[in-house]
């Protein structure tokens, strides 16, 4: 499981690396940047919350862990739908003012 979840980081990292360039772009691209970001820093606890539980024997580590996760996924999910909000009202507001 630890082989994989490395492999998965490396995997992750790579797009992410990829993608840095473009991560100020539009909320189509952003939203792919921030998804490779979130899935690199998601492999990282993951494999934190493993070695967490199996030290503790105990479940608190994955539930802080999986608390961290979706806090970090709804505040992307967030500033992707603001974005793309913006990005909509002015593509809007540009149609209107050419029609005019």
């Amino acid at each position: 499981m630890g082989v994989i979840g490395f492999m998965a980081l490396a995997a992750n990292l790579a797009s992410a690396g990829l993608l840095v360039p473009y991560k100020d772009g539009d909320a189509n691209v952003r939203s792919v940047w921030l998804c490779s970001r979130n899935d690199a820093i998601g492999n990282v606890m993951v494999m934190l919350a493993a070695f967490g539980v199996w030290s503790t024997a105990t479940a608190w580590p994955d539930l802080i862990v999986a608390a961290i996760m979706a806090e970090i996924f709804l505040t992307s999910a967030a500033q992707i739908l603001r974005q793309a909000w913006s990005e909509y009202r002015q593509e809007h507001t540009s149609r209107s003012v050419a029609a005019e």
